[in-house]
């Protein structure tokens, strides 16, 4: 390996080619590396699916991520297009093995997992942060309301065993009963079907389980609820990246996921390792939210409690879209303790939950 691949390629591995899935290193999209006196130069194969938008994204994520790994000198990276699709398909690039898994993952007993779709659902959307307290199941519940608003017929699944919240978040109370099929029929809020362990226990009482009894119970509110014609189910997910995400990601096929963190290195770090692990398991990621990005003050200025941008920096390394920075808001809080979203208010606070979902439906071609 040249001087010039043994630097870009820590770089370039780490960025996925949104068309495969693959890293930029991996699909042979960097080409012509060469490192002398003028600095590092080398060029990004762009194949004639990819949009220009595709090109200038991961342009800047692997400059980015270049300059992080350390290298300080001149870096020209220069765009090239082919102008005749692959004529074969690139071969299968091997990929790291995640802890717990072998391979594409292995079921209870021995066997790969079989990705099941759930009856009804045309999309599963999971909305994953890797650190707690970053306001993922506020965004969570806030897409689903924009989402509903655009005339989509939406489910919320709330996959928190430990520390349910969509309930008070989505102001709804009550028991599941079963149909004549004996699957769950979820309740509903603003026109949502909202499923939740916090509808089968007591609102206080402590839920004491080890990771098979949490991924059992991910399974039955995935796959035993009556969802019934939805065209997107948002999964508001628990934070990091245990057992009930690899239980979603292994046995339910995902369109996507919608990445939360707040500006402060600490939630950044986190965030990395979520993108981390759908990139190793091949879930498309739709972008990212840097939410409590900032406030606004009655000067007009902005203040930033929580550092500025760290959510905007990630996205770019990473070579993922950027949905929605989203203030720091009081109303915000307020409508989640209340369980009045913010998306359901038509002011302010709704506008930014209306960008992620514009931005959702488009990647997802559902308009």
């Amino acid at each position: 390996m040249s001087q010039a691949s043994a630097i870009i390629e820590p770089a370039a591995t780490r960025i996925r080619d949104p068309l495969t899935g693959r890293s930029i290193w991996m699909s042979g999209m960097v080409v012509d590396p060469i490192l002398n006196d003028s600095g590092l130069q080398f060029s990004l194969a762009l194949k004639p699916e990819h949009s220009d938008e595709d090109g200038e994204r991961l342009k800047a994520a692997i400059l980015a991520n270049i300059k992080k790994i350390g290298f300080d000198g001149e870096v020209n990276c220069s765009l090239n297009r082919k102008t005749t699709p692959d004529v074969t398909p690139p071969a299968k690039e091997k990929k790291d093995p995640v802890p717990g898994m072998t391979g594409g993952g292995m079921g209870p007993h021995g066997g790969p997992f079989v990705k099941k779709p759930i009856p009804g659902v045309k999309h599963v959307i999971a909305v994953a942060s890797g650190k707690g307290g970053v306001g993922k199941s506020t965004i969570s519940t806030n897409l689903a309301v924009a989402l509903s608003h655009a005339g989509l017929k939406v489910g919320l699944m709330d996959a928190d065993i430990y520390g349910p919240s969509l309930p008070t978040m989505m102001g709804v109370q009550g028991k599941p009963i079963a149909n004549a099929d004996k699957r769950i029929i979820p309740l509903e809020a603003y026109g949502i079907k909202v499923m939740s362990m916090g509808f089968l226990v007591a609102e206080k009482e402590a839920i004491i389980w080890r990771g098979p009894m949490v991924m059992g119970a991910v399974r039955q509110l995935l796959h035993d609820v009556a969802w019934n014609d939805l065209d997107v189910l948002v999964v508001d997910l628990p934070p990091g990246t245990g057992d009930a995400q690899l239980t979603m990601i292994q046995t339910t096929p995902l369109s996507g996921a919608v990445i939360v963190t707040t500006p402060q290195q600490v939630a950044v770090v986190d965030a990395e390792r979520a993108i981390s692990m759908f990139n190793k398991l091949e879930i498309p990621i739709l972008g990212l939210v840097e939410n409590m990005a900032w406030m606004d003050l009655p000067d007009g200025s902005k203040m930033h409690p929580f550092g500025a941008d760290g959510g905007v920096n990630t996205a770019t390394a990473y070579g993922v879209p950027l949905l929605a920075q989203v203030p720091f808001d009081t109303r915000i809080c307020q409508g989640g303790d209340a369980g009045i979203p913010a998306a359901t208010r038509g002011d302010g606070p709704q506008l930014a939950f209306d960008v992620i979902a514009n931005r959702v439906i488009q990647t997802l071609e559902l308009g």
